[in-house]
């Protein structure tokens, strides 16, 4: 087992991975930015170390100065969260080089998984479902149209190198395809330095699924069941929960199955999701790999009694999985809570925390690194916290998420509490009838004055 781990990010995740650590009997360091040196995450950690300046670019994915940092400590691990470094092959490569253990996948299977091109074909060798779509890398913008009316619109161009929703065009009709074709071939090219596009069919009224698998080093692989995504704006997640409202039971095995035998196709070892769309039928089709941990993940631990991060430990140091897949008892819901003004179409809104009161009580959870007294930087995602409720049933679920947002008291800075309370009582939702769309006709009720 690790002696010393290194954590590779910052925020409630490098909070979330101390703790962890810590009850394996796991020392960790903390690197942290010159904005960040107040975080509870330094604070909380056994050595911690300042690896640069605010900006991302100089800090937290700075290759350089993170191995350096684990190095002066003499750590013998590096887990790097999401975001960040947690799906560069090139770190995971620099890493093995100096024997120091990536928790996360291989610069391999990175590069087989990141670029959404090859992970579909290579889904396709496995049986996987996939979205009808281009085999491989579009060559031109004669061959895009020849294929969209083959397959009929609606169609989706994709980068594919996006992420984020970015170099992404749905398409209705062929008037409107070569504008779409130009401008996500140069929103591409701005935000990851590649045009490379690719072409699928749209799915209609799509829920956002993932099933949450793990692989070991022997090439097993098993899954934790799902966790509904559709709740996003802008291709961001809003809120998830587990199980879905639109699963069955026949969809789950079908889909865990899919799930598990994609991930010991590629001999996949550690933690990661497998993203699905599923269309109003229930037809499943494979959209994309996450090879780290889920800014979700919360909701599966919760609902199977399962510490994710200690499996993603166990598994890097060589401990087999169970190889037992899992069907949720509980239900539970995350809203991600923003350091966002919702009634001002969710503008950023960093700035100091003058007065914060944590919800408590039975079946609730708060995963966050700020305090009252804190002060958000303008530097970063502007996630601040994680809000999960978990009970027997959805309905109990939002009762208790309801009850807890309530409680929760955020001063001194806008948040997306208002939000998610309203959202909580939309009668869509509570229905369970929504789709990834569900955010373009929500409309935020005006506040009520004191």
């Amino acid at each position: 087992m690790f002696k010393k781990i290194l954590i590779a990010n910052r925020g409630e995740i490098a909070l979330r991975v101390i703790r962890t650590c810590k009850e394996m009997g796991i020392k960790t360091v903390a690197v942290y930015s010159t904005a960040d040196a107040e975080s509870l995450h330094v604070k909380f950690a056994d050595e911690a170390v300042c690896i640069g300046p605010p900006p991302s670019s100089e800090s937290y994915l700075k290759m350089s100065n993170i191995i350096a940092a684990a190095e002066i400590t003499n750590a013998d691990a590096i887990h790097p969260g999401y975001g960040f470094l947690s799906e560069n092959a090139k770190f995971s490569r620099i890493c093995e080089e100096h024997n120091i253990k990536f928790i996360g996948a291989s610069p391999e299977m990175i590069e087989k998984m990141g670029d959404k091109a090859s992970a579909k074909a290579t889904m396709k060798k496995a049986g996987v479902p996939c979205v009808p779509g281009s085999d491989g890398i579009l060559e031109s913008y004669e061959q895009t149209e020849k294929l969209s009316i083959e397959m009929g619109f609606p169609v989706m161009i994709k980068a594919t190198a996006g992420g984020g929703g970015k170099g992404m065009r749905a398409v209705w009709k062929l008037e409107k395809l070569k504008d779409a074709w130009d401008s996500a071939r140069h929103e591409a090219r701005a935000a990851f330095g590649n045009d490379a596009m690719y072409l699928e069919k749209l799915i209609e009224e799509p829920r956002h699924i993932e099933i949450q698998i793990v692989g070991d080093s022997t090439g097993r692989a098993c899954h934790l069941s799902e966790r509904d995504c559709s709740i996003q704006r802008r291709h961001q997640k809003l809120t998830e929960e587990t199980p879905s409202p639109f699963m069955t039971d026949e969809l789950r095995n079908e889909m865990g199955l899919a799930a598990v035998r994609a991930a010991e196709y590629i001999k996949y070892e550690g933690a990661g999701t497998i993203e699905f769309l599923v269309d109003k039928h229930r037809n499943f089709y494979f959209m994309e790999m996450n090879t780290r941990i889920q800014v979700e993940h919360p909701i599966t631990e919760q609902v199977i009694d399962f510490d994710l991060i200690r499996e993603q430990i166990l598994v890097a140091a060589g401990v087999p999985i169970s190889g037992k897949n899992y069907t949720p008892k509980l239900h539970s819901i995350e809203c991600r809570i923003n350091a966002e003004d919702p009634y001002n179409d969710f503008r950023p809104s960093p700035g100091k925390i003058t007065t914060l009161h944590a919800p408590g009580g039975h079946g609730v959870r708060l995963d966050t690194h700020v305090y009252s007294g804190y002060t958000i930087p303008p530097n970063y995602d502007s996630m601040i916290a994680k809000l999960i409720t978990t009970a027997q049933t959805r309905d109990e679920a939002i009762s208790k998420m309801k009850r807890a947002l309530d409680e929760f008291v955020i001063e001194g800075i806008k948040t997306t509490i208002p939000f998610h309370r309203q959202l909580m009582d939309h009668p869509d939702y509570l229905a369970g009838n929504y789709t990834t769309k569900f955010m373009e006709s929500f409309k935020m009720e005006a506040p009520v004055e004191d």
